[in-house]
């Protein structure tokens, strides 16, 4: 044997076993989650809880207002309908209901998705200088604050080895016309490394799925969203289609599954490997 095929000296280590996936059993076998932000088909969070099932978990969705009658139509298209709760996560209230509305339904939570996030229309678009605090201040507290919002309300339902997951677009970089929502992303990123110091001792993970551009309900909103759609379309060094949510999604079963029990305050980019390049 040559030296540069010699095992290296710690491979005879003893290294714990990976999770064994039994056969007839899924992913998230038994998991029962909470999923928010299931509004259309073309909606990350709708592939999330479409393949949360197929992988044997049980779920609720939530929704509010003038939405609720559109993620109920959804979930009669998954799998296995599930109940669609109340959530308006500026609301005190219903906050205040949501963990006895879960315990309900599930009696309670292996995991949480986080996909919420709203920006006023002067908030975006190239405005940036006049956005007024007034509309800087709903972003925020929709697309970040609610975060830790959301897992607070849950947190008599989280047990050890829970695992929340939010929905991300990477804001290590400004990005045209995306203005105070890509500021709310970054706060979204700093919530989420503050909630994995502080829920990591009741061993319950946090962790960012950042999407590449898809052509969600949320994206089509955004002014000028051709030009990020031929960014995405033309820059990362893997082929990246606007229209595909389901590699997002898949990522999101991953975390919320057992195979990464040690990873928190993580961003995982799910964008073709576009934040690591220059083109």
């Amino acid at each position: 044997m040559t030296a540069r095929h010699r095992p290296h000296p710690a491979s005879d280590a003893v290294t714990p076993a990976a999770p064994e996936r039994r056969r007839g059993t899924g992913l998230l076998d038994g998991k029962r989650l909470l999923i928010t932000g299931v509004l259309t088909e073309s909606s990350i969070a709708y592939h999330v809880a479409r393949i949360a099932q197929n992988e044997g978990a049980r779920i609720v969705l939530t929704s509010f207002g003038r939405a609720m009658p559109i993620t109920r139509a959804m979930a009669e298209r998954l799998p296995q309908p599930p109940p669609v709760l109340p959530l308006d996560v500026t609301d005190t209230g219903d906050l205040t209901a949501l963990a006895g509305r879960v315990r309900k339904e599930l009696g309670a939570l292996d995991g949480i998705v986080h996909s919420i996030a709203f920006a006023p229309q002067n908030a975006l678009g190239g405005a940036f200088l006049e956005t007024p605090w007034t509309d800087v201040a709903t972003a925020l507290q929709v697309s970040a604050y609610s975060f830790k919002a959301l897992v607070s309300a849950c947190l008599p339902l989280l047990g050890p080895g829970a695992s929340v997951v939010g929905l991300d677009f990477d804001a290590a970089l400004a990005w045209p016309g995306y203005d105070w929502m890509g500021v709310s992303k970054a706060a979204l990123e700093s919530v989420t490394r503050y909630l994995a110091l502080y829920l990591g001792d009741r061993s319950i993970r946090v962790n960012l799925v950042a999407a590449g551009l898809i052509k969600t309900l949320a994206a089509r909103s955004i002014p000028g969203s051709a030009r990020l759609e031929e960014i995405w379309r033309t820059r990362p060094p893997i082929a990246w289609d606007v229209k595909d949510p389901v590699p997002a999604a898949q990522a999101c079963a991953v975390l919320l599954s057992d195979w990464l029990p040690s990873t928190t305050g993580e961003i995982l980019h799910v964008d073709g490997g576009l934040h690591a390049v220059m083109t």
